[in-house]
């Protein structure tokens, strides 16, 4: 089996249902990430835009509602999660698409290819752009936000360094495996575009904050929903994870302000043309 097959087994197993609903907290948790991205992609009225990873149809909507009268197309290789998408799905210039946008058939149709956190998961990072780029119409472009590396994003990593000598042991992390952090260096992504066929390419640092929650508390509870100390986690039983709570409640604390627990997080934004 591929990666690329893995990563639609993933998204359509039990994962892809649990993100599928949750989309009011993640969006709740992006939102600061979100409104840098949309800025940054400056998507305009009358555009033809592709949202590639679109999970629950957020950026899909605001999106649609930016380009209109142009129209949307959300692209997600997970059932579950177009489902919801679909769901919230309102007005006439939004569609949904569920396809692999590695070695999906486009036509050159697209002003503007954006993804929030979609595009790091394929297993050939330079043949998926070169791909992608066949959406692309005349004078389009790409913009997408990606992960920068996990130890620089406390609302990942505080959490789990806390409780690492709680969890079960870990496999050393495979560079640049299909994966949340896959594009992490930056230079390597400016590489991949170029590979790919991409022109312009700008790779630009972004930090910010994740939302992670009003309380420590609730931010414990987040960590244990996403980021790696959910995955390493997500076998135990309530006793241990209840243990792994309490240390990532101490740890976020720290990153408490006045819009509740708000860590660093640190972000590639991403913008190329064909």
């Amino acid at each position: 089996m591929n990666d690329n097959a893995k990563q639609h087994e993933y998204w359509n197993g039990p994962t892809g249902v649990r993100w599928a609903g949750r989309q009011e907290a993640v969006d709740y948790t992006l939102q600061s990430v979100n409104g840098a991205l949309m800025s940054f992609a400056a998507p305009g009225r009358g555009m033809r835009a592709l949202d590639i990873g679109c999970g629950g149809g957020t950026t899909t909507l605001q999106l649609a509602q930016a380009v209109a009268p142009g129209r949307v197309t959300g692209m997600d290789i997970s059932a579950p999660m177009l489902a919801a998408a679909r769901a919230r799905a309102a007005g006439p210039n939004v569609g949904f698409l569920e396809a692999d946008a590695s070695v999906h058939a486009f036509a050159p149709e697209f002003d503007l290819v954006f993804s929030r956190f979609g595009v790091m998961f394929f297993a050939v990072p330079p043949a998926a752009f070169a791909n992608i780029r066949t959406a692309l119409g005349p004078g389009g472009r790409l913009a997408f936000v990606c992960w920068r590396a996990v130890e620089e994003n406390a609302w990942a990593f505080a959490a789990f360094e806390a409780a690492r000598d709680l969890l079960p042991p870990q496999k050393p992390p495979v560079a640049h495996a299909p994966g949340p952090f896959a594009l992490a260096d930056g230079e390597r992504l400016g590489s991949i575009l170029a590979q790919g066929g991409f022109h312009n390419i700008r790779v630009e640092r972004l930090d910010t904050v994740m939302h992670m929650g009003a309380t420590a508390e609730a931010a414990a509870n987040e960590a244990l929903n996403i980021g790696p100390l959910a995955h390493a986690a997500a076998d135990l039983d309530e006793s241990a994870r209840e243990k792994i709570r309490a240390r990532a409640r101490a740890a976020l604390e720290k990153f408490k302000t006045p819009a509740g627990i708000t860590p660093p997080a640190s972000c590639w934004l991403v913008g190329a043309e064909d």
